[in-house]
């Protein structure tokens, strides 16, 4: 008899029309998967084979537009989920309004939202439809309010429970949101969680994860304790995704979610040596193939609208064949040997906010020669998805797992460090900058110097014009801490590579180049929240302090005279943190005004609980929302 084995996630809604949403599940066995809602909607899927998994991704249709909907998942007539001895609320849908119109009796009145929230998920559907849509702000249900995006996002989430239940690292921010929220379901919820990175760790394991690992093989021959293959992939997301409060909320709040180094191996496609050095091992073929493969599943699927699934070729070839094993491994071998035929980065849309999620680690080029940090399909790909149709959205949003903007002596130290690799100083220094990019991960925007002018005046041309949108911000992780940065755009300065041409230049990045154009009219912003549950070296803080200090700034300048980088596009000051601890921020979005607030988990007499630590108003309109900031 088939069971349900994780999940289920509900990873899709559909902002356009308000009825159509997908839900993720893998089950035990083969066998078809039901998604039934209390509205009357619903949808089946028949799950697919990978590696003696099976997965299916259920297309919910018929939800009716600006209402909260109770789901169960069946498997045949059996109810799967929720569990029967579950005492969180039910999972949910939350439908968007369709554009022009109006809410339902049920959102306004609300009525069914209590009873929803003071019932079981043992009620399954019976239980009802609940109010509030997206970003009812305040608790507001009338007709009247405006809509608007409330999105949560974070990284690098270690997610092993400590055996002990001491826990090194502090509270985990997901679980405790999950908490929180399953302890108040009218609480205000994210509409959208973004996942920037790092979802899973295949190079630092767990002890749990390592018992696993040494049973099937001997730890003493390479990778070690590090995973090796697809099975042992599932057995990360298993102890990532199994938690019961991260497990339901991940089934009740939609994700969209981008891998970064660790999700494969750290500093991963740091430079054309480092990747050569990887693939004379032994073992790295299968765990890129795995890495991909897993990937896949797990997350990318989810990422897309069911229109794309439909003309998504791999995902019909992986669903028609009775073992899509193959099918998918060629999928991730030829996408890691030639990145140019897979593009991981997509668009989503929230109303009147767009979301770019950007791969920042697969569709690099790293020939020393030709270095970029996308490569030219993607760098088009990347600026059409930003610039199309620029006056339906009010706000725009560019997941980048790795920050654009860095602390500036950091930022100076990786562009120095590219000058070197490429030959600047000489063979010799050459050499050491290579050892060095890999000791201290010199290998963010910074360190790809042509692609960071070209993203920085995509920006710019982004946030000017007429229909220039309120705030242009680039949401990233990856640095274990948090900070916001404003760049400006210094008058007249000259921007080697900073056309519009969307492939990188040859050859060093001082010397030809463009003056950039007028200041955008946007706010523009670096957004940096990271980690959800992991940790950083008292020794690296005080690094990351330093690199925002005078001084630093002074060692950054002689660093770029030794290297002949010249100058950045912008100049950038800290506008707050840096903060340290397991956090996540949230950005509300109405209309054109925009709020930000950060929490971070924290350890009470009563448990784990959310603390904030700013609220901060972002654009002029909203300083009766957030006319104060906190700072740690």
């Amino acid at each position: 008899m088939a069971g349900l084995r994780l999940g289920p996630l509900l990873r899709y809604v559909d902002w356009e029309t308000g009825a159509t949403a997908t839900v993720w599940v893998e089950a035990s066995r083969p066998c078809t998967v039901e998604v039934r809602c209390a509205d009357g909607a619903g949808g089946t899927a028949p799950t697919f084979s990978v590696a003696g998994h099976h997965y299916a991704l259920v297309v919910v249709d018929g939800l009716t537009p600006g209402s909260t909907t109770a789901y169960e998942v069946l498997i045949g007539s059996r109810r799967v989920w929720p569990p029967e001895d579950s005492r969180l609320p039910p999972s949910t849908i939350t439908t968007p309004l369709a554009p022009g119109a109006t809410p339902t009796a049920e959102r306004a009145a609300g009525d069914d939202a209590s009873s929803a929230a003071d019932g079981h998920a043992t009620g399954g559907p019976a239980d009802g439809r609940a109010s509030g849509g997206p970003a009812d702000q305040g608790g507001s249900g009338s007709p009247d309010a405006p809509s608007g995006v409330r999105v949560s996002f974070g990284s690098c989430r270690w997610a092993a429970a400590p055996g002990d239940g001491n826990d090194p690292v502090g509270p985990d921010a997901l679980v405790t949101l999950a908490t929180r929220l399953a302890a108040d379901p009218a609480a205000e919820r994210p509409d959208v969680l973004l996942l920037l990175g790092d979802q899973v760790y295949a190079d630092e394991t767990s002890v749990a994860t390592r018992r696993r690992l040494a049973a099937r093989r001997d730890l003493d021959e390479p990778p070690g304790t590090e995973i090796a293959d697809y099975e042992e992939y599932t057995y990360l997301y298993d102890e990532s995704w199994r938690d019961p409060e991260v497990r339901w909320l991940l089934s009740t709040i939609p994700s969209c979610a981008v891998f970064d180094d660790h999700d494969v191996i750290d500093d991963w496609n740091t430079s054309a040596a480092w990747q050569r050095d990887l693939r004379a091992t032994p073992w790295w073929h299968e765990r890129i193939v795995s890495g991909l493969m897993s990937y896949w599943v797990y997350q990318h699927l989810g990422n897309l609208s069911p229109a794309e699934l439909d003309a998504d070729p791999v995902y019909a070839a992986v669903r028609a064949a009775p073992d899509g094993t193959e099918v998918l491994r060629r999928f991730a071998a030829e996408a890691d040997a030639e990145p140019t035929r897979t593009r991981w980065s997509y668009r989503r849309v929230f109303g009147r906010v767009r979301l770019v999620m950007v791969d920042t680690r697969a569709a690099r080029v790293l020939a020393e020669d030709r270095r970029a940090m996308l490569d030219p399909q993607e760098a088009a790909w990347v600026r059409s998805a930003v610039l199309d149709d620029p006056s339906s959205y009010d706000h725009l949003l560019i997941g980048s797992s790795l920050p654009w903007l860095l602390p500036p002596l950091i930022h100076d130290v990786e562009r120095w460090n590219a000058a070197l690799c490429a030959g600047v100083r000489g063979s010799r220094w050459a050499r050491f900058g290579e050892k060095l990019r890999r000791a201290a991960d010199l290998e963010h925007w910074a360190a790809f110097p042509d692609s960071f002018d070209r993203f920085t005046e995509l920006l710019r041309e982004a946030g000017s014009g007429p229909d220039a949108p309120a705030t242009v911000c680039v949401l990233s992780g990856d640095v274990h801490h948090a900070y916001i940065t404003e760049p400006h755009w210094p008058k007249g300065r000259r921007t080697p590579g900073a056309d519009s041409t969307p492939g990188p230049r040859r050859g060093p990045a001082a010397g030809s180049g463009t003056t950039s154009g007028e200041a955008p009219t946007a706010r523009i912003l670096q957004l940096t929240c990271s980690p959800v549950h992991n940790s950083v070296p008292r020794s690296i803080r005080a690094g990351f302090r330093f690199g925002w200090s005078r001084t630093g700034r002074r060692i950054g300048r002689a660093l770029a005279r030794h290297g002949r980088t010249g100058r950045s596009p912008v100049e950038w000051g800290r506008e707050g943190g840096p903060w340290f601890g397991n956090q996540l921020m949230t950005l509300t979005l109405r209309g054109r005004n925009a709020a930000l607030t950060l929490v971070q988990a924290t350890a009470g007499t009563q448990g784990a609980q959310l603390e904030a630590v700013l609220e901060r108003s972002l654009t002029p309109e909203d300083e009766a929302i957030f006319g104060h900031s906190t700072e740690c």
